[in-house]
């Protein structure tokens, strides 16, 4: 069996859960595992340690304070925009999220906080920013 270390490639599923126990995400709702590579900088470091030593076939379950899984909110990933920059058939509504283009081409998902006349709120966070949470993972393998 082989240990998780770093530049390790993982296959895992995995289940995210808030306080309150409710489902924030999970493999098994996708019905395919994760795969990843420990270092790659997909996950935060200190998830990432607690992976470490793990070997196939093993679950865990981790709970993380929100600066250590998704971080906290940054400010400076609040934007406003111009509501006539949203063309097509796309509702804006508050709550929705949408796909945005990044300065590096790559689509990033934003969340519509408000709108305000011609000015749309949309937060770039990480939608569980903020938020502390329980991971569930079970190693299906490791190289």
């Amino acid at each position: 069996m082989t240990i998780i270390g770093q530049n390790s490639a993982v296959t895992l599923h995995f289940t995210i859960k808030m306080k309150d126990g409710s489902v924030a995400d999970s493999t098994h709702n996708m019905g395919k595992p994760a795969k990843l590579v420990i270092g790659d900088g997909s996950l935060s470091d200190n998830f990432e340690q607690c992976l470490f030593g793990l070997t196939a076939g093993e679950s865990k379950v981790i709970e993380l304070q929100a600066q250590d899984a998704f971080g906290m909110p940054n400010p400076d990933h609040i934007h406003y925009m111009d509501r006539t920059k949203f063309v097509g058939d796309a509702e804006v509504e508050v709550g929705t999220v949408m796909a945005f283009s990044g300065p590096d081409g790559m689509e990033i998902p934003g969340i519509i906080q408000a709108i305000a006349g011609d000015s749309v709120t949309v937060d770039f966070n990480h939608p569980l920013a903020g938020q502390d949470v329980t991971f569930e993972v079970e190693i299906l393998s490791v190289e």
